[in-house]
């Protein structure tokens, strides 16, 4: 079994998924995320991002192939195993902000620090630092149903922050958000991982999304595809080839 390269905290080889229905999600995808990276994985609807983020975030096991954690065979853990490496490694941010309602705002974002072991009171230290960030300081004694929707997602976004994860995967983590919100919030989120060091893996359609990223893997119907850069044409040359065409 060949390991993975040293700098990669990430690494997937050869990984295929099909749903339920037989529908295959992933076809032989392969990739390698270094430490300290924002990679974007683009694509349309159903070209297996979510999917490939999952497996990489051990969400789901894989059926075929490899998914390796700082030289540790992620493929090969049980499932108490995953869920242990996804709470004490790993943050992950849904496209629809998932929050317990009984809880409040900092209450919400501190979670998973207390999950972890850390007391109530750094848990909320750094809770409460995180919504700020976030523009939602004002609302921590407030229940998930006094928000807005966008506002539930950037309490989402700080829960997913606060416990500085080794590696953060963001599945759309905008798309709840009015477009004006949106490169304030992603602007927020890739300066405060490079500034912790926090890995991100990111999946967007959005072309001005994935072009915040240090590198995009493209994805289409479960496939890595390379993007092919033709040579400009001159002017007239062009000129020229569309009347020929037109003829």
């Amino acid at each position: 079994m060949e390991a993975p390269p040293d700098n990669d905290v990430l690494w997937a080889r050869a990984l295929h998924f099909k749903h339920h229905d037989g529908s295959p999600a992933l076809a032989g995808v392969s990739l390698g995320v270094r430490e300290g990276e924002i990679l974007a994985v683009s694509g349309p609807r159903g070209s297996g991002k979510t999917t490939l983020l999952q497996c990489l975030a051990g969400l789901l096991p894989v059926q075929r192939g490899e998914v390796w954690f700082n030289s540790t065979p992620v493929h090969n853990m049980g499932p108490v195993t995953r869920e242990r490496l996804r709470r004490d490694r790993f943050g992950w941010i849904d496209p629809a902000p998932l929050l317990i309602p009984e809880l409040n705002v900092w209450e919400n974002t501190a979670l998973p620090l207390m999950l972890r072991g850390t007391s109530r009171r750094r848990a909320k230290v750094a809770a409460l630092e995180w919504l700020e960030r976030l523009d939602v300081g004002d609302h921590t004694r407030k229940r998930p149903h006094e928000l807005l929707q966008a506002e539930r997602q950037r309490v989402a976004i700080a829960r997913a922050l606060a416990p500085a994860p080794t590696v953060l995967f963001a599945d759309e983590p905008t798309a709840p958000l009015h477009r004006a919100d949106r490169a304030q919030v992603l602007r927020t989120l890739t300066t405060a991982a490079r500034s912790h060091g926090i890995t991100v893996v990111l999946a967007t359609p959005e072309a001005e999304t994935a072009a915040l990223a240090d590198r995009t893997v493209p994805l289409l119907d479960g496939r890595r595809v390379n993007t092919i850069h033709l040579p400009e044409v001159p002017e007239t040359e062009g000129r020229t080839a569309a009347c020929s065409l037109s003829v």
